[in-house]
């Protein structure tokens, strides 16, 4: 048996932290290449000072905790080495997250494949007590030693025969380990709505992108109507968040959402980010956190990155539709998770008609320490990708056999997108207050082609010259540059006997967007009416105070108030599109973008608008318990989601919308021995004052009325060494104020749930070394979703699964998604759509819908060099 060192409580505990990345404009190439060269040049000034010497630093006594074992299995000596009977010594670097579980083991010192299987499988089922920076529970990173002892000495001849019994090591007092504590500190609990998540194994359930990670968070639907390059749209707690406008998303700090994006204000796409590369996610269902800013309407969702299996990873996937993909990821051995890089290709010919895409994308992250107590991070992304879409089927040209269920109306539709980030952060941590600031730019560029109603909106008006139905093919075009930087310091003291904790924080951000959105032939692309063109500036600057205040180790209250200000300045440079009594000897004829008035009197076809508007977001929670490991909890709070700039008038006093949330819930935590539980239970309801519905023919969100949802969720999660299971169940009901009508679109009733057995293969070993495999399965049932006049969807439920096998550097993964090979719509849709160039239009509103995947096969093989998982 061997028996492993436990971290001294005395450790020392330098920490790593990262900085996000991101990369600009080529329309402001010099300014940008100027900002992001100032920016990294601080950066390295202030790590300079920081690093001059202790003076430098709050205070020079530790500020970190080290993760102390509470569970410890011992490695068992390896049955193939008993003969042998020798001594060895493993050494491994493992990975702990901020709940204590192990997520990540690799391989320092070897003393053969048997000793080092044994060891590995020990350390995977160790539990800690979680490392802590400035009292707040952080991943770590430390050395873990099992020294196997000669399990036998053979008995000496007077004695009688017998077997020869095994000797027990003695424990021994653990030597003094290096401890890296890595990632930002988990913020305290917002009440059971607060899903703070370990991807861990059910990483290897199939996904197509980072985007479906959301779905591991209770009531997340995913849905695309735009093909594989398109963001997806998102339905969350009875709101249809379409790409990103009610859920606020960041990845490692930096914003995703894009303010301004004429698609949809908010517009957020998360391709960009490799699968591989998230290790954690915070999905908080609600605004309840005052560090939430704008569009965090349903909620939040923050995605770690880090890379726990080091070394180099190279794979190559392919299946079907022509699928290939390509990936290749590094991370040095010694270094922590949050220093790797990766790179990925993707290519496929897509299913059906006209759904191919290429995308490309690469992430990078350094870290390390600055002095004793200051840590930096830097990253950098790039991602570009191409791609067309099939765009909708209305249901009775698929049920005539006009079209089949995979074909397309229009084979112009697809799109193009682009971004570039970079982003630095630094952050210093003392005995009692702990202090950071995090830098960004990052340029993104989307082209979209849609057509939702064919040839219905092109009718002909007096002014016009003679035409024939030319289309309604959407060309939208849209370029923005975003600037910020976010700040924090917290202070930590004892009060009541109890840890008492205040943080004051900013949160800045400039947009800089350039949109256009185009009408064009059908036939041949070329434009006939320009719709809008906008050129706006958005300023949006926020500061907060958050305490987390304790009367008793059982009773505590969270919150404090947000103060939001935004400023919008926008340029239509497409204001006049009609006009009431054109002038008879030069009427306008087909030109978009009019330069006179009433009678033909001249004006410039363009016009300002200008405004600005300070808000106040009171959030709080009441926590209390746990008793008999339930813990109770009630929130309550508001949020915002600024105004799309194509509604902006001058000086309108509020240019944004307006969301009180609430809820109550219950949450359940409880180790069995080997085995972890964890569920919720929530009610919850909210209210907007003006609501975003998609409009076919505008192709984006349009303002609606004010709207209000009440609905309930119940999760659970089980975790055992090698099970991994989790399942949640949402119902919600989601109501216009003024006339009690369904909010259409979005699901009542959302069922997932994911699971994943893994470990070694019991008697299956290839040249002494033990095979490794794993089984993962992803269900998702929901329930029939209301429509436009009435109307309700189909039900929709889809299969995936994954079967994969490793041998040491190797492996080989098969996954299935859509298993059953079920024909089902993706979304649906109910409206008024003409796609017969030939015939007359038809206002009858019709069912629509996407096409989902049908049963899609991807085989992957992989390898990695230096390191060990």
């Amino acid at each position: 048996m061997a028996i492993a060192s436990r971290p001294p409580a005395h450790a020392r505990a330098p920490s790593a932290r990262r900085a996000c990345v991101r990369t600009l404009p080529r329309a402001r190439a010099a300014r940008l290449a100027g900002l992001a060269g100032a920016l990294l040049l601080g950066v390295l000034i202030a790590a300079r000072a920081a690093a001059v010497g202790p003076e430098a630093l709050p205070s020079s006594r530790p500020a970190v905790v080290p993760p102390a074992p509470v569970v410890r299995v011992d490695a068992v000596y390896p049955p193939r080495q008993l003969a042998a009977g020798r001594s060895a010594e493993v050494v491994l670097a493992v990975t702990i997250d901020a709940a204590g579980s192990v997520t990540g083991v690799e391989l320092l010192t070897s003393a053969g494949a048997d000793f080092d299987e044994a060891a590995r499988t020990a350390a995977r089922a160790w539990r800690f007590r979680p490392a802590l920076r400035a009292g707040a529970a952080v991943a770590s990173r430390i050395r873990l030693p099992f020294r196997f002892a000669a399990p036998f000495e053979l008995a000496p001849p007077p004695a009688p025969p017998r077997a020869p019994e095994p000797r027990r090591p003695q424990r021994t007092e653990p030597r003094v380990l290096e401890v890296t504590v890595l990632g930002r500190p988990s913020r305290p609990s917002r009440g059971a709505s607060d899903f703070q998540l370990e991807v861990g194994e059910l990483a290897r359930v199939p996904r197509r992108n980072a985007t479906e990670l959301l779905q591991l968070a209770p009531g997340m639907l995913l849905t695309n109507e735009g093909g594989e390059g398109h963001a997806e749209q998102i339905f969350l707690r009875g709101f249809d968040a379409r790409e990103g406008q009610d859920l606020e998303l960041s990845v490692g700090g930096v914003p995703v959402n894009q303010a301004g994006n004429l698609h949809g204000n908010g517009h957020a796409d998360l391709h960009f980010v490799i699968p591989e590369l998230v290790v954690g996610l915070r999905v908080l269902e609600g605004p309840f956190d005052p560090r939430q800013g704008n569009f965090a309407v349903a909620g939040s969702a923050e995605y770690e990155l880090g890379l726990a299996r080091r070394g180099l990873t190279a794979k190559y996937g392919f299946g079907s539709f022509a699928t290939q993909r390509l990936l290749a990821l590094w991370g040095p051995p010694g270094s922590g998770p949050g220093t790797f890089g990766g790179a990925e290709l993707l290519r496929s010919a897509g299913f059906g008609t006209n759904r191919d895409s290429t995308r490309a994308t690469a992430m990078g992250q350094l870290e390390g320490r600055v002095g004793a107590r200051g840590h930096w991070r830097l990253a950098g992304t790039a991602y570009a990708t191409r791609y067309h879409s099939a765009g909708v089927l209305r249901a009775d040209d698929v049920a005539r056999g006009r079209v089949g269920f995979f074909d397309t109306y229009d084979r112009r539709q697809g799109g193009d997108v682009t971004r570039f980030s970079l982003a630095a952060e630094l952050e210093w941590s003392g005995e009692q207050l702990t202090h950071g600031h995090q830098f960004f730019a990052l340029r993104n560029s989307m082209r979209l082609l849609e057509n939702f109603t064919g040839f219905l909106l092109d009718s002909q008006q007096p002014q016009q010259n003679l035409h024939r139905q030319r289309g309604d093919l959407i060309d939208l075009n849209n370029v923005g540059l975003t600037v910020g930087a976010r700040g924090f310091g917290r202070w930590h003291g004892r009060l009541l006997g109890q840890r008492q904790e205040l943080e004051l924080g900013y949160a800045v951000r400039g947009d800089f967007v350039e949109a256009t959105q185009y009408r064009n032939e059908t036939a041949t692309s070329v434009p006939y009416r320009l719709e809008t063109a906008i050129d706006a500036e958005l300023s949006d600057l926020g500061l907060y105070a958050d305490a987390n205040l304790r009367a008793t180790n059982w009773l505590s209250l969270r919150g404090g108030l947000r103060a939001e200000a935004f400023t919008f300045n926008a340029l239509d440079r497409c204001a006049v599109d009609s006009v009431a009594h054109p002038s008879r000897s030069n009427p306008p004829g087909d030109r978009s973008c009019l330069d006179s008035q009433d009678y033909g009197r001249y004006r410039e076809p363009v016009a300002r608008a200008a405004t600005a508007a300070t808000v106040f977001l009171p959030r709080v929670t009441l926590v209390v318990g746990p008793f008999f490991h339930l813990t109770a909890s009630a929130s309550l709070g508001r949020g915002i989601r600024s105004i799309d700039p194509i509604y902006l008038t001058q000086d309108v006093a509020t240019p944004f919308a307006s969301i009180t949330a609430y809820e109550g819930g219950v949450a359940y935590a409880r180790r069995l021995g080997w085995l972890e539980l964890a569920g919720r239970g929530v009610l919850f309801g909210t209210q907007v004052d003006r609501d975003l519905i998609f409009s076919e023919t505008a192709g984006r969100n349009t303002l609606a009325q004010g709207t209000t949802r009440r609905g309930w969720l119940a999760a659970l999660r089980a975790r055992a060494m090698i099970l991994d299971l989790s399942g949640s169940l949402t119902q919600v009901h989601s109501t216009f104020d003024d006339t009690g009508l369904l909010v259409p679109y979005v699901p009542e009733l959302v069922l997932r749930g994911d699971g994943t057995l893994h470990g070694a293969l019991p008697r299956l070993r290839l040249r002494g070394q033990p095979l490794q495999g794993h089984a993962a399965l992803g269900l998702t049932w929901v329930g029939r979703r209301p429509l436009p006049y009435g109307q309700r969807s189909d039900v929709l439920a889809t299969v995936d699964g994954a079967l994969g096998v490793a041998w040491r550097e190797l492996e080989l993964v098969r996954t299935l998604q859509n298993v059953l090979d079920r024909r089902y719509r993706l979304g649906e849709y109910n409206y008024a759509s003409n796609f017969d160039a030939q015939g007359p239009p038809a206002l009858v509103p019709a069912r629509h819908f996407t096409a989902g995947a049908p049963r899609t096969l991807l085989l992957t093989l992989g390898i990695t060099l230096g390191g060990q998982a």
